[in-house]
Formats: structure tokens, sequence, C-alpha cells
């Protein structure tokens, strides 16, 4: 087995993906939830990378479970190592150290394929200090984020990462007023479908808006929950997954 970063080939000594440990967070409420068995790419990861920011991502790599996982080790690899020193510190730009984290991503996942592997991807750094999240959607389902104003709509900021080595990115900040809520959903939730008609992201929507918790888990388990109705069936055509940030009231 063999990962790559930065051009060099490293030792991947892992058969999966490493647990990673939900960070508590202040002020805020942060989970993330798979429906079951995964049998595709999602991925999802998070990371402190300094007293007051927490990096998370949603990751979507095309393909099944069996073809992906050693590219996302060395994905996972990837992120591990250069998120602390891309956001190390105060004193630098949150948006060119998200950017630059997108890049080297996906770098990781060309160099490790060897060729094209579509990685849609919503990679965020929260701020407890600020309460702001900056973010990168590259070509990912839009992030939700849910106030008082209603629901906005985190559409896409670049192209899904392991398509081209040059492809530009950029990046967003968006703030969580107290009690607002952030979401982040796989494709395969979107994409659930019941006698060919999908869930979609209106329904989404209109879940999300109607949802009742206290915690990002329960947010979670909740969307979950509607896809499943919604399909009659438990879903297995595709990873389910669901993130989400709830900061407190």
């Amino acid at each position: 087995m063999r990962s790559y970063f930065n051009g060099r080939e490293a030792v991947a000594p892992y058969v999966n993906p490493r647990h990673t440990d939900v960070p508590t967070l202040r002020g805020a409420d942060v989970a993330a939830v798979y429906y079951k068995v995964r049998v595709a790419g999602d991925f999802y990861e998070f990371l402190r990378v300094g007293p007051s920011r927490v990096i998370f991502g949603l990751l979507d790599l095309a393909g099944r479970r069996e073809d992906t996982r050693e590219i996302l080790i060395a994905t996972q690899s990837a992120f591990r190592t250069r998120a602390p020193k891309l956001f190390a510190g105060e004193d630098f730009n949150e948006a060119e150290a998200m950017i630059e984290l997108c890049h080297e991503i996906n770098g990781t996942i060309l160099q490790f394929v060897g060729g094209v592997r579509s990685c849609p991807a919503f990679i965020g750094c929260y701020n407890e200090d600020l309460g702001t999240v900056c973010y990168a959607n590259a070509g990912h389902t839009p992030g939700l984020l849910r106030d008082g104003s209603g629901i906005t709509r985190l559409e896409a900021t670049g192209l899904p990462l392991g398509l081209f080595s040059h492809v530009t990115q950029s990046a967003s900040t968006c703030a969580l007023v107290p009690g607002a809520a952030l979401l982040i959903l796989s494709r395969g939730i979107a994409e659930a479908e019941y006698r060919g008609e999908e869930f979609g992201l209106e329904r989404l929507v209109k879940s999300f808006k109607n949802a009742t918790f206290l915690t990002a888990h329960e947010l979670c388990l909740t969307i979950l929950e509607a896809a499943q109705q919604f399909m009659r069936a438990p879903p297995t055509h595709n990873d389910v997954t669901a993130l989400a940030l709830v900061r407190d009231v």
C-alpha cells in the first residue's frame, strides 16, 4: 500500500482511514453520522489546529469502498499533515490557508490515483472566538446554514477535487450567530430515490427548516431519518452522511 504527499512516496500502514475523534467546541457542538455500513467514498474528518480553530470536512470520493480505501487513507494523511501547518498561529489569512489545503488534497488524490477521480468536498474552519466558518465547497452538495433569517445555501466555490492539477478554488466565510446551525450532506442523501423520484435538495431544505434538535448529533439523525422515511427503506444505494455544526444560543 502506498500514499503520496507533495510528490513523495510515504508509508500508509492502515487498511482503513483512521478513526477521527469529534472535538469538543467552546460555545458550539459538532457531529457527523454515517448511515450504517459505508459502501462508497464518503469520508469526514475533524482536526483541532489551534486554541480557537477546528477544521472539518466531508469528502465524497467517486467509486466503491473497495476501490477508494487507499486513496482515502492518503487523503486523510495529507489533511492531518498539512492543516495544522497552514492554520498555525494567529497572523495568517484563513481563506488563503483553506485554498492551499484544498490544493494539497487535490494533488494527493491526483498523484495517488495516477489519473482522474472526482472528489466533491466541503471543508471548513470554525473560529470559536468569532463564531465564523471559512469554507471551500469544491463541487459538493450546498452547505445549508439555518438562522433567524431562514436557510442560506453555501454553494460551490470551485470544481470537485481530483479532476485537474491546476484547478482554481476560492473560499468564503459565513457567520454562525448564536442558535444557528450549519448542515453538510453527502450526495447520497439528495439522490435517495423512491419510485424514480429523488429526495432532492428542496426536501432537504424543508426537512432542515422543520427540524427540532438540541445537539448536532440529533440534527444529523433527524435528516437521515427523513431520507429513510422518503425511501420507505434503508438507504443502501450510496453512502449517506450528515455533518452538523450547531452554535449555542
